[in-house]
């Protein structure tokens, strides 16, 4: 009998010699998560994928949603010493979709340009009371720097309730004066409150383009009063197709549980967590996340075997280069027709 450990191994060594042989010939995606929902010595090897008979539209285009059954992979692809490594090409990268490789692709750009739809969620909690000027500040910089005339953001504070103080604007001033709004005070609903955004700011959002959705979340990642498990959140974000960056509140130099959870919040929704040595190095953490949403690819493809029954499916992206990692999502729900 083949050991877990072992079958994994032969099946990363299968999808090296395949992103090095195969994927020269035909254009293939990227990235590290593999799914703990498959195994995957059932996985077939990550086959290069199959570009679509029509042109790509030019890089930084928008496309309208043809389908449901399309997914717009967005994914950051960092060398050894965590730094962006732009330039990459589609034959750079290998997939699997549930196990199996997509029908085809559509898309793959490089640093793309679709709109930002961003919500920045501060912890407002008692426990970091003394820290919040600093989190305001750093939040007004971030959007100042990072929105785009199409892009969208919106503010809100949580403790034991989510305060939404601005909706969805591309104004500065607007988003500004709903920073300013916001005081500490009160327990931490964490799971509860990132549950609800995602359900209710991020799920339905109508949108005629493709975007990106993120939320920056500013906590100590401590929660005493939420109802909801971190399981539930983090699958509510997935649902929602939002990646999470946080940026921890708590400069304590030795980790703790809250920790441990925005790394897991992150990591399940491809995003980043940053644990700043000082609380003044809170903005270092939300420039770090504006550079990142500038220096991502997209790749959008058509499943394979694809079913509109609601199920998790697993993503498993490649990189050729033994020396880069791919930071992506871990999977998403399918649509369920009602």
């Amino acid at each position: 009998m083949i050991r877990p450990n072992a079958r994994w191994a032969l099946f990363a060594l299968a999808c090296s010699l395949t992103a090095k042989g195969i994927l020269a010939q035909q254009p293939v995606p990227s990235s590290t998560q593999t799914p703990a929902a498959t195994t995957p010595a059932q996985q077939p090897e990550a086959a290069p994928l199959q570009q679509h008979d029509e042109p790509p539209p030019p890089a930084g285009a928008t496309h309208l949603k043809v389908t449901v059954n399309e997914v717009d992979l967005i994914f950051t692809v960092l060398d050894g010493k965590g730094r962006f490594v732009n330039g990459l090409q589609q034959q750079n990268f290998g997939l699997l979709d549930d196990g199996r490789k997509p029908e085809r692709v559509l898309d793959f750009v490089q640093q793309t340009n679709l709109p930002l739809r961003v919500g920045v969620m501060l912890d407002t909690s008692s426990s970091i009371r003394d820290r919040f000027i600093f989190e305001q500040q750093a939040a007004t910089d971030f959007l100042l720097q990072t929105l785009h005339p199409e892009d969208r953001a919106f503010v809100e504070g949580f403790d034991v309730q989510t305060n939404i103080t601005q909706d969805f604007t591309n104004r500065i001033d607007m988003l500004d004066t709903g920073l300013r709004k916001l005081r500490p005070g009160g327990g931490t609903a964490l799971f509860d409150s990132l549950y609800k955004t995602c359900r209710d700011q991020m799920l339905t959002l109508q949108q005629d383009v493709s975007v990106r959705k993120a939320i920056v979340l500013v906590s100590d990642g401590d929660d005493d009063y939420s109802r909801v498990m971190e399981s539930e959140a983090i699958k509510m974000c997935q649902r929602a197709e939002t990646i999470v960056y946080a940026i921890s509140t708590d400069v304590n130099p030795s980790k703790d549980k809250g920790d441990d959870v925005l790394q897991e919040i992150t990591d399940a929704t491809g995003g980043q967590a940053f644990f700043p040595r000082r609380i003044d190095d809170v903005s270092i953490g939300f420039r770090a996340v504006e550079e990142e949403l500038r220096s991502q690819y997209l790749l959008r493809y058509v499943p394979s075997d694809f079913k509109r029954d609601g199920a998790f499916r697993t993503i498993y992206l490649h990189v050729d280069n033994p020396a880069f990692t791919v930071r992506t999502k871990k999977g998403y729900f399918a649509p369920q027709d009602k």
